[in-house]
């Protein structure tokens, strides 16, 4: 907390240029859970974005563990960061500063598309444009959603063209759903049992979106013969 983000610079300009990386992972809440920094939208954050956008390279807005009792890690703390972060980004114009730089909210975007309606409502009551001109060409949601509902109501809410797979290595949940005899945090069962995504959204989810978020990734991958 309260180091300027622009000491990092160095270190993610050696991994792009060295390491091959093709994204980045930028914590919005150093603090833990106080929210001690300003907010995404603030100039405080713009070294990383211009250096982001030189490399062509996106960021996962993703916490880390809570230092605040009030707010469990992975039961709150997580999915509050992921709606803050887009909330500031709803009431800012960042992307009219940065129109290239990509931001990918995970959990399916904690309360997002739950709540589209209200988000589409204050983006009309703060004079914004549409949220699919204000914000969907530069934000993106992943599927680290943890029951069938969630993942249908994420593809019902959100463009399929705005949502990349995701699983988990070590999830918030690591037991069996009694519901369902399988494993809450085995996300592909979800988007293969979808019964409103096709054949191609599914492979737009799948890989089509990342390779596109992803250039770099997809330069790899394409230099690979893949």
């Amino acid at each position: 907390p309260g180091v300027d983000p622009a000491t990092c610079v160095a270190e993610l300009e050696k991994c792009v240029t060295e390491y091959g990386c093709v994204g980045i992972n930028l914590n919005p809440d150093p603090s833990g859970g106080h929210w001690t920094s300003p907010p995404l939208s603030d100039k405080h954050w713009f070294p990383i974005y211009e250096k982001m956008v030189e490399h062509d390279i996106p960021a996962m807005i993703h916490v880390s563990t809570s230092c605040n009792p009030c707010f469990h890690t992975t039961g709150a703390h997580y999915l509050n960061a992921d709606t803050t972060a887009f909330m500031q980004c709803l009431t800012s114009d960042l992307f009219k500063e940065f129109p290239t730089l990509r931001f990918l909210i995970p959990h399916g975007g904690g309360a997002v598309p739950y709540h589209w309606g209200r988000f589409r409502g204050l983006a009309q009551e703060l004079k914004k444009p549409l949220l699919q001109d204000h914000l969907l060409n530069n934000i993106f949601f992943d599927t680290c959603v943890y029951h069938q509902p969630g993942i249908d109501l994420l593809n019902t809410v959100i463009p399929v063209k705005n949502v990349l797979f995701a699983s988990e290595m070590i999830g918030a949940v690591r037991g069996i759903d009694p519901e369902t005899g399988n494993y809450y945090d085995d996300t592909k069962r979800y988007i293969e049992a979808s019964k409103i995504l096709s054949d191609a959204d599914r492979f737009q989810i799948y890989e089509g979106n990342a390779r596109r978020v992803f250039p770099r990734l997809d330069a790899a991958l394409k230099q690979k013969g893949k």
